[in-house]
């Protein structure tokens, strides 16, 4: 499908001024306060002032001295953020305005935007039944640009969905603790070995993407649904009460199994759904972080 140049650039600006004004006024100082860099770095000696944390009082220099010196640090700020996104067939499906792809590109650009405001270094993973592109993580907004054009328009080779693949290619490529979101619809076969690897390597954020048109079918008689990753098809009577509720129930079971899966690695869950305005579970994200770090 040939794209016109000057479109793209319009949508990407279009993204990009949005996602920065709200990176600007409201995430910039949160994700700074949540994501802390890797440790501290020693910086100077200097003599101790009143005030000074006696904790830093350095022994060996004060007794050289005789006078009291401290060791000053600083926060080494700089991490790593690696954006996993599943670009598989699925994700082309949105009963509301975005479609489970744009969504995903909408908050991915968000979470870009905020790390290379805290100098971080953003990378991007698309997968789909195999790594479809792997950009390794830099700095600066051309790159973020970059990022957001391959999320947008990236055209896929496969159609199915590998989490576990992806996992494991990220855990080989990024070898260093990285700060990981993951976005998916999470349709996929079991992936929890990889799971399992990578929250104990990084700090693995998951982010499930939702449709209300994959558990709520409208009442319109006898329909034709397919599998946008197999092509399967199925003949379904939606004016069945019972159909339209086993769908239901089936969708939701999934989503509880899968909470059960990333709970029990300790790794957070933000939900995302093209139904739902996604600053209010960003928020409540980064508002829960907040707390438990200052317990």
């Amino acid at each position: 499908m040939t794209r016109d140049p000057k479109e793209i650039l319009k949508k990407i600006r279009r993204l990009e001024l949005r996602t920065r004004r709200l990176v600007n006024s409201i995430f910039a100082g949160q994700y700074h306060s949540v994501f802390k860099g890797r440790g501290m770095n020693f910086e100077e000696v200097r003599e101790y002032a009143p005030g000074d944390e006696i904790r830093s009082i350095d022994w060996n220099v004060t007794a050289r001295m005789n006078a009291p010196y401290i060791k000053k640090f600083t926060e080494e700020r700089e991490m790593t953020v690696m954006l996993l996104l599943d670009v598989s067939a699925s994700g082309v499906f949105g009963s509301i305005e975005l479609s489970k792809r744009e969504l995903a590109a909408e908050v991915a650009s968000i979470l870009a935007f905020s790390a290379i405001n805290n100098n971080d270094k953003v990378g991007l993973l698309l997968f789909t039944d195999e790594v479809e592109l792997f950009i390794p993580p830099k700095k600066g907004r051309l790159h973020t640009l970059r990022l957001i054009r391959e999320m947008l328009y990236f055209e896929p080779k496969g159609r199915g969905t590998n989490l576990a693949g992806a996992l494991e290619y990220m855990n080989r490529v990024i070898s260093r603790r990285a700060v990981v979101f993951m976005i998916s619809d999470f349709m996929a076969p079991d992936f929890t070995k990889a799971l399992t690897v990578t929250s104990r390597r990084h700090d693995l954020v998951a982010m499930p993407v939702t449709d209300p048109g994959e558990s709520e079918l409208p009442d319109v008689g006898i329909v034709t649904l397919e599998d946008a990753e197999t092509g399967a098809q199925i003949d379904v009577n939606t004016s069945n009460r019972a159909v339209r509720r086993a769908l239901f129930d089936l969708n939701e079971e999934r989503m509880r199994t899968l909470e059960r899966l990333l709970r029990s690695r300790r790794v957070d869950i933000v939900q995302l759904s093209t139904a739902e305005d996604y600053l209010l579970p960003l928020r409540a994200f980064f508002d829960q972080r907040e707390r438990r770090l200052a317990a």
